[in-house]
């Protein structure tokens, strides 16, 4: 009952922040701590702000446009200047870890699924004074709740980013071809829906790959695989996981579930209906639909069907986009610090990076100026108040966007909509949140310092196997033993065993 009390006062503070957040307010609220303009010496601070992009990486003479544009923010609101780093989303995590080992300068970055790794390996700083002195804003946005998601021992090591929270599986494909192949995807309702569709793109359009990864190893199984919770793992290699309602700590990979999924994937892979090379690509959605070569992803959103393709359209060129859900949101722990933002324990600037982090929470100008670049050049402000690109461009040409990163940085709630999209929408969104049915283990958090090499080890093994698997190039009848067998020789049941461990405590503090 307690999971569920805490649940509801969080969702309760997400959708009131939610609506006032998008009533326009741009004032940029900071902290008193915030209010000085230069530093007494001359000089600013200097803060590395590393974020992934799930769009192209710009020319650093376009990014230091955009970055000019925020500095003149932060140079008079926080005394501090920003060097933006932006990494792409399938490099981004491998990225971050190895210039956080290596001393490289990086003063705030995301977790993307790895908040236990950063904090079991010492590379997150403890937030909780700095949230008391300059990230009042953030306290204010996300409340309480939300960031005891991110906490260990009692610290408070990430700030969850303020958005939608239900993930919701659908497929994004070309409204063009599915009206012309006389495709009703109104009657898609889950994976094994779309081999039919898939096969009559193909016959169709031979030269054309019907399934695109959305990123590289991936092409929709990990946000399909339905009540799964991945207790605070990244869901693209998830160590133990609970299915369900139950409160026993499983081995995904051994599960029917887990070969049903890559058992089908491997009947694309054999039919030609995906692309080859989905498990090493390095080309994500946006970039591999733009090109006119494909016919649809799966991915999972927050956002209703038309407002996501709306969103999407933009993206993926000149072709009409429709989106069609195909599985029902479900919510964990995971899914509020998998995407939340810490401040490296090496940065010699944790005042001035969380002032920053705050801004980001908190001022208009700087979220948009981080997602949508520079008004003008990279987007057009409608009447309306929503975005478009400027006429003739998309996300490919212009010199700057972030786009597909808008649930990923900050406050989502500040952030211009795009063109097409319903500002009805909001409530749909904190329905989901509301309404999403719920893991029995919401707020636990495993800490993995305890079995660190084992942990890291079993890691390697999944990075070797999964994507091949859940990617089809690999056939599931050889593979999955020789997987299984690996990851017990890696370590797995000491992991496993760890979680269930922590977790029976955890569910004993409950009671």
């Amino acid at each position: 009952m307690k999971n569920k009390r805490v649940l509801a006062a969080l969702l309760a503070a997400a959708m009131t922040l939610g609506l006032s957040a998008c009533g326009g307010d741009d004032s940029g609220s900071v902290s008193g701590t915030e209010s000085k303009t230069k530093a007494e010496d001359g000089n600013y601070d200097q803060v590395t702000y590393a974020y992934c992009t799930f769009n192209n990486i710009p020319t650093e003479e376009d990014l230091d446009v955009v970055e000019e544009e925020i500095n003149k923010i932060t140079r008079e609101k926080i005394g501090a200047e920003i060097t933006l780093m932006p990494i792409a989303i399938s490099e981004y995590s491998s990225k971050v870890s190895l210039s956080l080992q290596g001393g490289e300068k990086i003063d705030i970055y995301e977790s993307l699924g790895d908040f236990n790794n950063y904090v079991a390996t010492d590379m997150a700083y403890d937030l909780t004074e700095l949230l008391n002195q300059s990230g009042e804003g953030i306290v204010e946005t996300v409340g309480d709740e939300w960031l005891a998601a991110c906490t260990k021992d009692g610290s408070i090591y990430g700030v969850p980013t303020m958005k939608p929270v239900a993930l919701t599986p659908m497929v994004v494909y070309r409204q063009d071809i599915a009206d012309e192949l006389a495709i009703d995807m109104t009657g898609v309702s889950d994976m094994k829906d779309m081999t039919e569709v898939l096969q009559k793109v193909k016959e169709a359009y031979p030269d054309m790959i019907p399934l695109a990864p959305v990123q590289t190893g991936e092409i929709g199984v990990s946000v399909n695989y339905g009540d799964v919770d991945f207790l605070t793992d990244d869901m693209y290699s998830p160590v133990g996981v609970l299915i369900g309602d139950s409160l026993t700590v499983t081995d995904l990979y051994s599960t029917d579930m887990f070969r049903e999924k890559c058992e089908l994937v491997r009947s694309w892979y054999n039919e030609g209906l995906v692309m080859q090379d989905a498990a090493t690509t390095t080309s994500a959605a946006a970039e591999t639909m733009s090109s006119g070569n494909y016919f649809c992803y799966l991915a999972a959103y927050s956002y209703p069907e038309a407002d996501t393709a709306a969103s999407l359209q933009a993206q993926c060129g000149n072709y009409p986009i429709g989106a069609k859900i195909i599985g029902d949101a479900y919510l964990s722990t995971g899914d509020l610090n998998s995407v939340s933002w810490m401040i490296a324990s090496t940065t010699d600037v944790p005042e001035a990076a969380m002032k920053f982090l705050n801004l980001t929470y908190t001022d208009a100008d700087i979220i948009n100026l981080l997602i949508y670049g520079v008004e003008g050049r990279d987007y057009v402000l409608n009447e309306d108040g929503t975005v478009s690109y400027p006429e003739g461009e998309d996300s490919t040409t212009v010199p700057y966007t972030a786009q597909l990163s808008c649930g990923t940085l900050g406050n989502f709630f500040l952030m211009y909509p795009t063109a097409g999209t319903n500002p009805e929408s909001l409530d749909w969104e904190l329905e989901q949140n509301k309404t999403a049915k719920t893991s029995p283990a919401m707020g636990f958090t495993f800490d993995s310092s305890g079995v660190k090499t084992q942990y890291t080890a079993v890691k390697n093994v999944i990075s070797q196997y999964l994507p091949g698997l859940i990617c089809g190039s690999l056939d599931p009848d050889t593979e999955i033993e020789k997987f299984v067998n690996a990851l017990n020789d890696a370590g797995y049941q000491d992991v496993l065993n760890a979680k269930q461990e922590q977790l029976d405590a955890w569910v004993a503090e409950q009671k």
